[in-house]
């Protein structure tokens, strides 16, 4: 069946959030979801039976294993259309005093991957791939997609290449440039300069142009994301191997400094 989409009246999508909270998540979670699903759909569930025994073993306490049916309202990314009707299963937590929650008529948004052979089935990415819809979740998923469609997108870091410090003509100053490894091939790089007095600023370059006054990138963006996701904990040995080790200890400062102020990948 090809994708039809239809309209939920707001009254009736406004009854069905209201018993459940308004959390929006982490940008680093939505985009985490978004680059790994190949299928987002805004869908409301019709049905949703609950799975026991041998087959719901290895549900994480707290949460309950459903079947659930639900009509397809929007593709929001995909490839291709997608029939009406969708089925997947879902483990969802259970409510403070562990009771199932009333999941029939409630809209949410999936990130899935399509089951091989069988077009009306779906596969959740991870654990927490249905979400209760929020208008808020629906903008900032869009957001995503559209940042990591977009021609220019920043690729996705893959580990730290050579990183080398260049002392300049005063004391105190100087400027590390880290090269970073990407999925694409395409290079990236990170510059922290050094100015007597003045606190160490970085900036990071997408392309053979190193750009200075580029800056850190903007929290909550695509590339934000990229970098506090995808760079390592700490700056490989390989990476200064060459550097005078007096350099070397600096890059490695410079490189931490850059780490805490990106933040945790959380």
């Amino acid at each position: 069946m090809p994708l039809v989409a239809t309209a939920t009246a707001p009254q009736e999508t406004a009854q069905i959030q209201a018993s459940a909270p308004s959390v929006l998540p982490p940008y680093v979670t939505i985009a985490r979801q978004v680059v790994g699903a190949p299928l987002v759909i805004d869908a409301k569930i019709r049905s949703a039976v609950r799975i026991k025994g041998a087959e719901a073993a290895d549900v994480a306490p707290g949460r309950a294993r459903f079947y659930i049916e639900a009509d397809v309202l929007g593709l929001i990314r995909g490839a291709s259309a997608i029939p009406t009707r969708v089925g997947y299963v879902a483990d969802v937590p259970l409510s403070a005093r562990g009771k199932e929650p009333k999941l029939k008529k409630q809209r949410v948004l999936l990130f899935a991957r399509p089951v091989a052979g069988r077009a009306d089935q779906l596969q959740l990415i991870d654990l927490d791939s249905q979400r209760l819809y929020l208008p808020e979740l629906d903008a900032m998923v869009r957001g995503v997609i559209k940042a990591v469609l977009a021609p220019d997108a920043p690729p996705a870091i893959t580990g730290v290449g050579n990183a080398f410090h260049v002392p300049g003509s005063l004391p105190g100053e100087g400027e590390t440039q880290v090269f970073l490894q990407t999925s694409t091939n395409a290079p990236v790089s990170l510059q922290i300069l050094r100015r007597p007095g003045e606190q160490p600023r970085w900036s990071v370059s997408l392309g053979d142009i190193v750009d200075d006054s580029a800056g850190p990138p903007a929290p909550d963006t695509l590339l934000w994301y990229r970098l506090v996701c995808g760079l390592p904990r700490a700056l490989p040995p390989s990476s200064v191997a060459s550097d005078d080790p007096a350099n070397a200890a600096i890059a490695r400062e410079d490189y931490a400094m850059v780490l805490n102020q990106l933040g945790r990948c959380a």
